[in-house]
């Protein structure tokens, strides 16, 4: 999958920005009337580099991704929810991650989830050489092939969001996708949690077609408020797809993509 992807992908490419060594955080001007965010440069700069923040469809459709840098008990329940619920999501993980929830990351796996690679030491990658880079992916992506029947990974969250044009060429050379978001808020903090309702009013606010969710797995509040935050989705008329069903409609001309 990750090579048919990466040739079809290779094919398109029409040309490349200059390398830069420029540092960018991702971020965005929010948008809570349905609309996409304002992502400026940021989406083009995307586009040249075959990665993506958004489904540009406007289907009614929204991607779940889950940041995963360690384990604070709420995975599982997530977990849950998802299996109940028969919603799709991916989790992009660290070699912290790996090592400490070996258990939970084969769960994922068994339970239909695509797992991300999210660096093994969550570096920025912007001060990082090309080799050690590729030493950080190629560890997470070995590690999560020996606990799972996983054998590659296509889609990369880059640590800390910070990237530029250096690491987007040399990430796309290495096979990766570089999956940024269009919607998110701060819910990392374990400290000041604010409540499911909060994490809940958070993100339905922000709701647009062809979202992508970034969710942080150490939050109480989004264990909490994701049922909920599904069901009512779902009243709206969304439908939660895999980042591999986003890949397909990218790569293939509309009506022909099969899930």
């Amino acid at each position: 999958m990750k090579k048919l992807l990466i040739f079809v992908i290779s094919l398109a490419v029409i040309g490349n920005f200059p390398i830069s060594a420029s540092a960018y955080g991702w971020g965005y001007q929010k948008n809570n009337e349905g609309a996409p965010p304002d992502v400026g440069f940021y989406g083009q700069l995307l586009s040249e580099y075959d990665g993506f923040y958004i489904d540009e469809s406007g289907d009614k459709e929204i991607y779940l991704t889950f940041d995963n840098g360690y384990e604070e008990g709420y995975t599982g329940k997530i977990l849950d929810v998802l299996k109940e619920k028969d919603v799709p999501a991916a989790f992009f993980i660290t070699g912290h991650y790996i090592n400490s929830a070996p258990d939970l990351v084969k769960r994922m796996n068994k339970e239909g989830h695509i797992i991300g690679n999210h660096s093994w030491h969550h570096p920025d990658f912007t001060t990082s050489s090309k080799a050690r880079i590729k030493e950080e992916l190629d560890k997470v992506e070995s590690a999560v092939a020996d606990l799972t029947d996983q054998e590659e990974m296509l889609y990369l969250r880059s640590p800390r969001g910070t990237f530029n044009k250096k690491t987007l060429d040399w990430t796309r050379e290495m096979g990766y996708i570089n999956t940024f978001w269009s919607i998110g808020f701060v819910d990392w903090n374990t400290g000041e949690q604010k409540g499911w309702k909060y994490a809940y009013d958070s993100l339905m606010k922000q709701i647009h077609p062809g979202a992508v969710l970034l969710l942080h797995s150490v939050s109480e509040d989004n264990a909490l408020a994701l049922e909920k935050l599904i069901e009512d989705l779902r009243g709206k008329g969304y439908t939660f797809r895999s980042l591999d069903h986003l890949m397909m409609k990218k790569l293939l001309p509309r009506g022909s993509y099969w899930y």
